[in-house]
């Protein structure tokens, strides 16, 4: 397979993957009856947006990758506040 098919893959793979967090989010929230973002909702926008910035750079394409770049930090601070939060409930549980 040439490289170009291979990262056609990459890219519609990555795309796949960040499409489903919406899929997630909007199960969880009829589910729950109000809105909610679970913490997949953020696995699947780090893995899909890092598998697209790959693709970006590949395509060498600057609004892509700045767009995708911004996006992994947001996304990994979500994380990182979600993290913190459950470490927190987890510790003053032991209080």
């Amino acid at each position: 397979m040439s490289p170009e098919k291979i990262w056609l893959a990459i890219g519609f793979s990555a795309q796949a993957l960040f499409s489903a967090r919406f899929l997630v989010q909007w199960i969880a929230s009829e589910k729950a009856g109000r809105s909610v973002v679970p913490v997949a909702f953020w696995v699947l926008s780090v893995f899909g947006g890092a598998l697209l910035l790959a693709y970006a750079v590949y395509r060498r394409d600057p609004v892509f990758i700045l767009g995708q770049g911004a996006g992994l930090v947001i996304y990994g601070r979500n994380l990182y506040l979600i993290y913190r939060e459950k470490r927190a409930l987890r510790e003053a549980g032991r209080g």
